[in-house]
């Protein structure tokens, strides 16, 4: 053995190989006194910071193997901000040109994190007109970019099933950890890849998990009640293709002022500095746990790291600013049962 490795360490063929096995954490003071088991799948320890590593390099690899993307072609695609991050790692690891199309709500820091990684950035800085949505925008501005290089690759990651791939094998990782005893399982929504990735692998091998979809009050995936919506990554402003009705066993949707409760609340009570999709699950899980039958254990999704939000999600002035439900309270301190509960929403599937 090599004398700077210790027993048990795996090492891999490039930063890459990294992508996946993350961590699977309990997390006893966030049950509470549900008498239930609670484990969080910690995406934020993927190279690239996101669950959206897997994806991209999913999509990548496949491209690639089908002669979709040539030696040291472009790659332009849509984000709001960590599959821009992942996709310039993957791009710049396997010498590809990568252009990431994102708008106004992806944080500087972001997009300094893609720019370090060779790619270029695309600002969107208004929505479409007629739909009011950000993504409406950066999609067409993707499809002006492809007519402009034509031999570019668009990853389509809202209706690539290379997308769900990926996530077939992230919920793999938390049976094989785990077993039968995943009885529910809580993931956000945003290109629904994660939840039709980990939907195919449940019923693929049968097993008695109920997957709780959590989506973004305002999104188009589950509701069609449309809202502005200021936390990235959380939601969508299309139903995307790779969603389903059938996918969730239930739907939870989850404010944005829910959103940033959630973090500072993961944050109290689990010291887990994570992003607004995160909160948005931690606000979910609480809303139902007591409905829960005691004994069950319940996995939670974080997608993200919370570094990333520091100027807005955990920043006070930012959310004084930007979540009129917080002005004139002290965030560090507010409880769930501040919030104003019209803004909760449960949406029923129907199978």
């Amino acid at each position: 053995m090599h004398a700077g490795l210790k027993a048990g360490w795996k090492t891999g063929n490039g930063i890459l190989s990294c992508v996946g096995n993350t961590p699977l954490v309990r997390l006893d003071r966030l049950a509470g006194d549900a008498h239930i088991e609670v484990f969080a799948k910690i995406e934020a320890t993927n190279p690239g910071g996101s669950i959206k590593d897997r994806a991209a390099l999913r999509i990548i690899q496949d491209a690639m193997s089908r002669g979709m993307i040539k030696p040291g072609g472009l790659v332009v695609e849509s984000s709001s901000g960590n599959m821009a991050i992942a996709l310039a790692q993957t791009c710049l690891y396997f010498g590809l040109n990568c252009i990431c199309v994102v708008d106004s709500n992806a944080s500087s820091q972001n997009l300094r994190i893609v720019q370090a990684y060779g790619a270029k950035v695309e600002l969107v800085t208004d929505p479409d007109s007629a739909t009011g949505e950000f993504l409406v925008a950066r999609l067409r501005r993707v499809r002006e970019l492809l007519v402009k290089f034509p031999a570019a690759f668009w990853p389509d990651q809202y209706s690539n099933q290379s997308n769900a791939d990926a996530h077939y094998h992230t919920m793999a990782e938390i049976a094989t950890s785990l077993g039968s005893r995943v009885n529910y399982l809580f993931c956000s929504t945003s290109t629904c890849g994660t939840l039709r990735g980990c939907s195919e692998y449940i019923r693929c091998k049968g097993l008695d998990t109920k997957l709780y979809a959590v989506d973004a009050l305002g999104s188009a995936i589950f509701d069609d009640k449309r809202c502005r919506r200021i936390i990235p990554g959380h939601g969508a402003g299309i139903r995307p293709l790779l969603f389903q009705p059938s996918l969730a066993d239930r739907a939870l949707l989850v404010s944005d002022w829910e959103c940033i409760v959630g973090c500072r609340r993961l944050l109290r009570t689990e010291a887990i500095l994570a992003g607004g999709s995160s909160g948005a699950v931690v606000m979910a899980f609480e809303r139902v746990k007591q409905e829960l039958e005691a004994g069950s254990t319940c996995v939670l999704i974080f997608p993200d790291r919370g570094e990333r939000y520091l100027d807005t999600i955990y920043s006070d002035e930012w959310v004084r600013r930007h979540a009129p439900a917080a002005a004139g309270n002290m965030i560090d301190d507010i409880d769930a049962s501040q919030r104003d509960d019209s803004t909760a929403a449960d949406v029923a599937i129907r199978q």
